[in-house]
């Protein structure tokens, strides 16, 4: 059986790691609701088509990508709905690593381990989920 220490965590730490992840959504959410203002644009409508069969028009697949990024920031930096907006939050994180699947040649320069500019802006969110874990772990203070 693991030994887990107890940690002690300040409060205003746990907002300022929330508020910080939820800053970053507002901003690169909002981007994309201007039209060609997301370096990420092309990649994400990419991916969406992929994810959804083709089903959605690629401008309403950015919109939409774009309000629920931007609602998750604002919820994260207002701290509500703490769970709710973490489950959220990790379902569209796991959405982020599927470019790797899908675009391998837009991921990597060497696959599995030497990555494009793109599979690093990708792989970056491993940090991301790991501070959701911490934020999981501690929504109840």
């Amino acid at each position: 059986m693991a030994n887990y220490r107890t940690l002690t965590i300040s409060k205003p730490s746990l907002v300022a790691l929330r508020s910080s992840i939820g800053v970053i959504y507002i901003w690169f959410g909002m981007l994309k609701f201007f039209q060609g203002m997301s370096p990420a644009e092309q990649l994400a409508i990419n991916t969406i088509h992929e994810l959804c069969f083709g089903v959605l028009p690629a401008r309403v697949s950015l919109l939409l990508l774009a309000g629920w990024e931007t609602v998750l920031g604002l919820l994260l930096v207002s701290g509500l709905w703490k769970k709710q907006v973490i489950i959220a939050l990790v379902v569209h994180m796991v959405c982020t690593f599927t470019p790797l699947l899908f675009f391998p040649q837009l991921s990597f320069s060497h696959a599995p381990y030497g990555f494009t500019l793109v599979g690093q802006y990708i792989m970056k969110n491993i940090v991301i989920l790991a501070a959701a874990w911490v934020l999981w772990q501690t929504s109840d203070q």
